[in-house]
């Protein structure tokens, strides 16, 4: 069984900068793609960003592209969302999710496609 936990979330004025991490528990976390998915209050949980098994493939959604950067390391069983020029909209629980992958540069991008996911941490940007 899998366990994953978010941190990093926080409170943070618009413009500012947040780094959330998630740490994997078990020996074969090189073998799945994570996702990082938020979700606001009143909304659905929607796609942030993806990276591949081996972290050569990225895939972001287009209100965070060019701001926020996902990134792995194997050896440390742990997947960072770098969150850069925040906005108010970007307020949500953000998660974390992993599914195994059959290839090195595979990605998945909706949330039916992940078995396991983090609790959230909360991020709250502030105009």
């Amino acid at each position: 069984q899998v366990q994953l936990v978010e941190s990093g979330g926080g409170l943070v004025q618009a413009g500012g900068s947040l780094r959330l991490s998630c740490a994997a528990s078990g020996r074969t976390f090189s073998r799945y793609a994570v996702g990082w998915f938020r979700q606001a209050p009143g909304k659905e949980r929607d796609f942030v960003a993806a990276i591949s098994r081996n972290g050569g493939s990225t895939f972001y959604a287009d209100s965070v592209k060019g701001r926020f950067t996902i990134s792995r390391d194997n050896a440390m069983n742990t997947v960072y969302l770098q969150m850069n020029s925040l906005k108010p909209e970007d307020t949500a629980v953000y998660y974390c999710a992993i599914q195994f992958a059959p290839s090195g540069s595979y990605y998945y991008r909706t949330a039916t496609e992940y078995d396991y996911w983090g609790q959230g941490t909360q991020v709250t940007v502030s105009s």
